[in-house]
């Protein structure tokens, strides 16, 4: 059972949503989208600045609706949230010395997207580095440390993060010498998530429940998008998570935090939104 719950309405809406969108779009298949939908009603539970507990918000009812949300999809940027979220753990449990180049990589692993960012946060959360390929005993050792983070997300308990897999880089180029062996032939350990994997992080981040209210602030702060970007060209070889996401479509007055991913192949978006006039909702 999703952390959240079915509702007629919400089913209804995002159903016609997907058949007006398979009718302007005939050539997208189905299983070419995926998507989780959760409103919140009121007493708004999320967003409060700590006004409530991480027990609290769990046991708060959230209607939802999903399309595919458990089927493993390839996230692109969007992993960059679970190194996000994994920085301040470790940095809360004292497994982590904060320093002024880590927060510069992880503002800009967040704001920016930056690879080369999440390079630096990925090896320091892991212990480990990229380079030649290994010997079969250093290598074992070397995939042990890098699945840290995996490890970490499953003994949260969280069902939804069963099948995912967040051991991987983000690259520009692709992997090469040890993370292309670790990537595997096929690139089958590649990273993979679902829909309802991200939306119960970013439920958690949201609600003040990651790691702890001021850390959940903390990562708010990172992930909230200047909409006044929207419908302006960024500059040449940038990207600013508005434009051609889904923060373009929203309407004057609105606030949003997000992560989008993208590639040649998949574009992603994962955002709390707050509208002028309607009940906030993660996407």
């Amino acid at each position: 059972m999703p952390f959240y719950q079915s509702n007629p309405q919400l089913t209804t809406l995002a159903e016609q949503a997907l058949a007006d969108i398979w009718q302007e779009f005939p050539d997208l298949k189905p299983e070419q989208i995926a998507l989780t939908w959760l409103v919140y009603d009121r007493p708004i539970p999320v967003n409060t600045g700590g006004a409530i507990t991480a027990d609290e918000l769990w046991r708060y009812p959230v209607r939802g609706f999903n399309h595919r949300g458990g089927e493993r999809i390839y996230p692109a940027s969007i992993a960059k949230l679970f190194y996000l979220l994994a920085v301040h753990e470790w940095l809360e449990q004292g497994m982590l010395a904060a320093s002024s180049e880590l927060d510069r990589a992880v503002r800009d692993m967040i704001i920016d997207s930056s690879n080369d960012a999440t390079s630096l946060v990925v090896d320091t959360l892991t212990g480990t580095t990229s380079g030649p390929e290994l010997s079969a005993g250093p290598f074992e050792s070397w995939k042990s440390q890098r699945n840290l983070i995996n490890r970490y997300f499953q003994s949260l308990g969280w069902p939804e993060l069963d099948p995912i897999n967040v051991n991987q880089k983000t690259w520009s180029d692709g992997p090469y010498g040890r993370e292309r062996a670790f990537v595997g032939e096929m690139r089958e350990n590649r990273n993979m998530v679902t829909t309802d994997a991200i939306a119960r992080l970013m439920h958690s981040i949201v609600g003040g429940a990651a790691v702890s209210g001021d850390r959940s602030s903390q990562m708010m702060q990172l992930l909230q998008r200047d909409l006044n970007l929207a419908g302006t060209m960024p500059d040449p070889g940038e990207e600013n998570q508005v434009n051609g996401f889904l923060g373009a479509g929203l309407p004057a007055g609105s606030q949003m935090w997000s992560k989008a991913g993208w590639t040649s192949q998949v574009r992603h978006d994962a955002a709390y939104i707050e509208l002028a006039d309607k009940q906030p909702y993660l996407l």
